[in-house]
């Protein structure tokens, strides 16, 4: 019987993970390529599963499909796989490029879409466009062995899509119940002549036990009625019904003939589906039993032509599995309709409202169980034989044992979480699942996450490498956005992760401020080819290097403990004393950024008034990298707006600031406004003083610099006819490029030197509304720089969001702004392209052409709460 619960009353159910979102969209995009799979000797991740060896070989650690569902485990999979008839493989796959074969690194070369999804993921819709003709592997591989200089080649100027020969397959998901999922894929011919087309709706169990002797083989059989039955000790019985099709069993387990020359240990092995449906051989169990299964059905489509195919997955048994099959259906797409609605303000204009949908869609369909237990990886699991590793990728991370739902970047580029990413993505996901962003963000700070040391792990490529320390944003915009939701105050969530932060602070004290002069390194930072050159690795003759974008992380970092602390302190007076303790390292690390060693050499650059990185060489000089970059815009966020009445409750605290000031002041002489109040009564915690400020929006506000149509640029423009030159001891040289990067200096995926990146962008806006809540509407500056049409910087926000949201909007020829020309014709000329979104990495700092993942719903979902936002600050 379907549950008729709102999708808000559905998200309030406690223990969800057994509940509501016991099943969802949590298989990746792609498993292939990853480290997890990695058992090579040399850790060479992208060749030892390729796409070709995928199909063949069970994987250790996760699955991938199509617009998939599993349970929370990730024990069950569901997911269809579809042919054309003329493809050397079935499409169970997306397919790409592996780093080495990208003239950009690796890419996603398919089309597909996240249409829509709820947080409880009671209803999901995904679209995947399908050739007629045979899908172009082997000349998508072939052209993009491109130089830098060219852009990718993607499937669009193949022609696979001319006189639209495709079909749109329509996945789509919805619970009758926690444990009754119905799925629904519909196939639309697109062409002009009438196509061939075979759905396979797979279901098949992740291989956990051949590396676990507690768990025995499930079992998936035919019970007549066309219906499957699946029994396994982890997950217990559940029943798949469908109404067509012939029953197809394997089992989920490696082609060892195919991948290593050796005799299969199963006849009947993952590739067996494949190899029945494409070339007919004896490859699938005559007894209709295995682990693996799939429902064959095949249809000639005229033209125009759909066909919906039903399945449905229960725990239950049904006697009817169709009766309310489609009453189910309607009732959760209303019930997702009704839940945007009730986010999503109806006084925006359409084509926005649509946006935010699709990005919190988007950011839905990102989620995926990830699973990875360093320990067994490096040295296998009990009674196994330990891999044969020369490359002990990770070793100082034994302790970390992943195996949770996690909101991934793009399920296909980076199927693997990034903790800074995470962040982010939190940001957003507190919009319309506060208790998922909540649950998230404690959980990089679990013990068998986050090192005994305090190091939050990066992501699996090197979990050591250094990602900025944003979470304690994330965390404070998180409880502030709920708590003004609901008006209830979260402290246990807050106290939770702020202990846990602190000992993260302590990691980047002791770890990145060697000197301890309350000067931060940390590498690129996530920065990769913004710098002259890679600041992981110093070239010869740099003895260290002060970072202006490092350095100021830990003031923001400082000054959100400090904000948190007091907030904890209204209940707790120990955190007062805590509280004074962020203050100082607020105050210590503003005052070093204008004080460097014996020359006294500031971050703060008086002729240029900008902030640049600063290197002591080995002959004991010191020297500005002056690149006007992201890194010295980064200061703008260390700031906080805090009222009069907090610390009139906090008395101890006000007494030891006080103190502070008064036996160092000047320490707060280079903070803005610390000790006076605005009429409002706020107190403002800045390191940008109203001439900093002043002068650094000059150049951030100008159109020869940072200010693009579409956003803030991550490299100044002026480097175009200027670039910067470092001399020392070699010759390294930066140049403003607006998209992609030439240089190869951080390998295959190495592309930012000028581009629109949405989360920093973000963040300077998040920041310009903090500045205008306590400088008001006074102080008013140029926008654009040189204009004489001065605002304030409430406006100035706004007219960035503007920027930012008019990459998703069209322009004159129809097409949203994103599309790179190659997409031109498609998304600008053809019905069912023209209104599909897509969510890049970044964007293009000249033209607003997406580049990167395609899919990065996770930090460029930050447009939804622009959006949000924008109209609430209007």
């Amino acid at each position: 019987m379907s549950q008729h619960l709102s999708e808000e009353q559905k998200l309030a159910v406690p223990d969800n993970y057994r509940n509501w979102k016991k099943w969802g969209p949590y298989l990746a995009e792609r498993q292939w390529g990853t480290v997890r799979e990695d058992y090579s000797q040399n850790g060479d991740a992208w060749n030892f599963i390729n796409h070709d060896r995928a199909r063949s070989n069970a994987y250790r650690w996760g699955e991938e499909g199509i617009g998939g569902f599993c349970d929370s485990r990730e024990i069950l999979c569901l997911a269809p796989a579809f042919w054309n008839g003329k493809d050397p493989i079935i499409k169970e796959r997306l397919f790409g490029l592996t780093n080495n074969q990208g003239n950009h690194g690796e890419d996603v070369k398919e089309l597909y879409f996240h249409q829509v999804a709820s947080p409880s993921h009671s209803y999901n819709k995904y679209l995947y466009k399908y050739t007629q003709n045979e899908f172009p592997y082997e000349e998508l591989i072939v052209k993009n062995q491109r130089s830098r200089e060219e852009t990718e080649f993607e499937i669009t100027d193949t022609n696979s899509f001319d006189d639209n020969a495709y079909f749109d397959c329509f996945i789509e998901y919805a619970k009758a119940d926690v444990d009754d999922i119905l799925m629904q894929v519909t196939i639309v011919n697109r062409g002009s002549q009438t196509a061939q087309i075979h759905v396979l709706p797979h279901l098949w169990y992740r291989n956990f036990w051949k590396h676990n002797d507690r768990h025995p083989r499930p079992s998936m059989k035919s019970i007549g009625n066309n219906t499957i039955e699946t029994t396994s000790s982890r997950i217990e019985t559940y029943y798949l019904y469908h109404e067509e099709g012939i029953q197809l069993f394997c089992e989920n387990e490696t082609n060892d003939e195919r991948i290593y020359g050796v005799a299969n240990e199963y006849p009947y092995v993952k590739d067996g589906i494949n190899n029945h449906v494409i070339h007919a051989e004896p490859s699938v169990n005559p007894e209709l039993f295995g682990t693996k299964a799939a429902i064959w059905q095949q249809f000639d489509l005229a033209a125009g032509e759909e066909k919906s195919i039903k399945i449905r997955l229960s725990k239950s048994p049904k006697a009817e599995p169709w009766a309310d099959f489609d009453a189910v259906m309607n009732a959760r797409k209303q019930e997702c309709e009704a839940f945007y609605n009730s986010k999503i303000s109806s006084n925006l204009p359409q084509e926005q409202q649509a946006i935010a949908k699709s990005a919190f869609s988007g950011l839905l369909w990102t989620k995926q169980f990830y699973y990875y237990d360093v320990f067994k990886w490096l040295y296998g699991g009990p009674g196994e034989t330990p891999p044969n590793r020369h490359d002990k990728r990770n070793s100082s991370w034994k302790h970390l044992t992943n195996r949770h739902v996690i909101s991934m970047p793009d399920k296909w580029e980076y199927p693997w979480y990034a903790a800074w990413d995470l962040a982010f993505h939190m940001a957003s996901f507190v919009e319309i699942d506060p208790r998922f962003a909540k649950q998230q963000l404690l959980l990089v700070l679990q013990e068998s996450y986050m090192h005994s040391n305090g190091q939050i792990p990066a992501y699996e490529w090197n979990f050591s490498d250094v990602n900025p320390p944003v979470h304690s944003w994330a965390v404070w915009t998180v409880y502030e956005k709920d708590l003004k939701r609901t008006g209830i105050a979260d402290t246990e969530f807050l106290e939770t992760a702020f202990q846990k932060l602190n000992v993260n602070f302590t990691w980047w004290v002791n770890q990145k401020d060697t000197s301890g002069t309350d000067l931060f390194e940390g590498g690129f930072l996530g920065l990769d080819n913004i710098g002259v050159f890679d600041r992981n690795h110093m070239p010869e003759g740099i003895k260290k290097m002060q970072q202006a974008d490092a350095t100021s992380w830990m003031a923001l970092f400082s000054l959100n403990m400090l904000r948190m602390s007091l907030e904890l302190a209204k209940t707790n007076k120990i955190y007062e004393d805590i509280s004074a303790k962020f203050f100082r390292h607020f105050l210590n690390i503003a005052w070093a950024m204008h004080h460097i060693g014996k020359r006294d050499l500031s971050l703060w650059d008086d002729q240029d008034n900008f902030y640049y990185d600063v290197v002591e060489l080995s002959d004991g000089g010191s020297e500005r990298l002056k690149v006007r970059s992201l890194v010295g815009v980064i200061p703008l966020f260390a700031v906080e707006i805090m009222h009069k009445e907090l610390f009139e409750q906090l008395k101890d605290f006000q007494k030891r600031a006080n103190e502070i000031i008064r036996t160092r002041p000047d320490l707060a002489s280079l903070i803005s406004n610390l000790e006076t109040a605005n009429k409002d009564g706020n107190f403002m915690f800045s390191i940008m003083r109203g001439f900093r400020l002043e002068h650094l929006l000059i150049r951030l506000l100008d159109e020869n610099e940072f200010l693009s149509d579409f956003g803030i640029r991550s490299l100044s423009k002026f480097h175009k006819d200027n670039p910067f030159v470092f001399g020392n001891n070699g010759h390294h040289k930066i140049q403003y490029e607006p998209g992609e990067s030439r240089s190869g200096m951080f390998g295959g995926n190495s592309n930012w030197r000028g581009p629109i990146w949405m989360p920093l962008n973000y963040m300077i806006i998040q920041s310009l509304r903090k500045y205008y809540t306590f400088y008001g509407d006074k102080y008013r500056y140029e926008f654009p720089t040189g204009s004489g049409n001065k605002l304030n910087l409430n406006q100035i926000a706004n007219e960035l969001t503007k920027r930012l949201i008019k990459l998703f909007e069209r322009d004159e020829n129809g097409k949203f702004r994103y599309h790179s020309e190659n997409h031109n014709q498609l998304f600008t000329n053809e019905e069912e392209f023209k209104n599909q979104h897509l969510f890049y990495e970044f964007f293009d700092g000249d033209t607003g052409r997406g580049l990167g993942a395609s899919h990065q719903t996770g930090w460029t979902a930050l447009i939804a709460n622009l959006i949000l936002e924008m109209e609430s600050n209007s």
